[in-house]
């Protein structure tokens, strides 16, 4: 059990909130999406699919959390201050969550 829940707790923790890592990378300079992804397989140790960035991207942006702008052919993405607020605070619920578990 406790590797299966470890490895539940990977995953939920990666690829099922990649938005929070989505948000880090954008937070210090815009990018296009493939080098996103890069940069989280980079950084942070996995990479997710081309589709599931794209959907995560479109949703940051539907919410408000980020926008994209056209340079040439390529779609940069920018964190906006609701976005830097929403990384803010997922970063305050992990310390939280440490915290407790210390």
């Amino acid at each position: 059990m406790a590797k299966e829940g470890f490895r539940r707790l990977v995953e939920n923790n990666t690829t099922e909130c990649m938005y929070m890592y989505i948000l880090k990378i954008l937070s210090e300079e815009p990018l296009h999406a493939y080098v996103i992804r890069k940069e989280m397989e980079e950084r942070f140790g996995f990479r997710p699919g081309p589709v599931t960035a794209y959907k995560v991207l479109y949703d940051l942006k539907r919410d408000g959390l980020v926008v994209k702008r056209l340079e040439g052919r390529l779609k940069i993405y920018k964190i906006t201050n609701k976005g830097k607020k929403e990384l803010e605070r997922v970063i305050n619920f992990y310390k939280e969550r440490i915290n407790l578990l210390q």
